[in-house]
């Protein structure tokens, strides 16, 4: 006879933990899904909602960059290539090639803490995809450009100004290894 009780609770129990599970599935039929269908239909752009230090992509403003290769020596995986040459007509260096491998990058941000003018950063992209590796290849120099001589007073145009200003901001918010104040913020070389 506890055989036949046993049995019973069995299968008791087995009904009543199936309907436990189907409430569950059942309760989710009723609301809304979770699932967004990115890109299409999402409220604002993703880039609105990284925080300010997020190191996406990197950018080049090669109209701040003085040539000095700082990034590409220190690049431990060399995804920066650098190519500058002398223009023999005005005796002036130019940019020969800026090319970045984002398929190599680890984002590591070394390149931006060590360039002195701020002109390579990271940005807020994040999607580079492409169905060609030769793709992930960001070249910045399409035509021969000038290197950026800094002043010795401050830049006097309004738009390098501007560019510079940019520069030296993400350099000591952004690319300075200790944070804002340079002092390594709460508890550094506290030991």
């Amino acid at each position: 006879m506890s055989g036949l009780l046993s049995y019973v609770k069995n299968i008791f129990e087995t009904v009543t933990t199936v309907f436990e599970g189907m409430t569950i599935t059942f309760s989710h039929l009723a609301r809304r899904p979770m699932t967004v269908q990115y890109p299409d239909r999402i409220a604002k752009p993703v880039q609105e909602t990284l925080p300010k230090r997020y190191r996406g992509i990197l950018e080049v403003d090669l109209d701040i960059c003085t040539g000095c290769l700082a990034c590409e020596r220190v690049c431990p995986i060399a995804c920066i290539t650098i190519g500058v040459d002398m223009n023999k007509e005005t005796k002036q260096r130019t940019f020969g090639h800026f090319d970045i491998d984002i398929c190599k990058c680890m984002y590591c941000g070394l390149c931006a803490e060590a360039c002195p003018t701020g002109s390579i950063r990271h940005s807020q992209e994040f999607e580079g995809a492409s169905y060609n590796p030769a793709g992930l290849v960001r070249h910045f120099v399409t035509k021969q450009v000038p290197l950026y001589k800094p002043k010795k007073g401050g830049e006097t145009d309004p738009t390098m100004a501007k560019k510079v200003e940019i520069g030296l901001e993400y350099l000591d918010e952004f690319a300075t290894p200790e944070g804002p104040g340079g002092a390594g913020g709460a508890g550094a070389g506290e030991g």
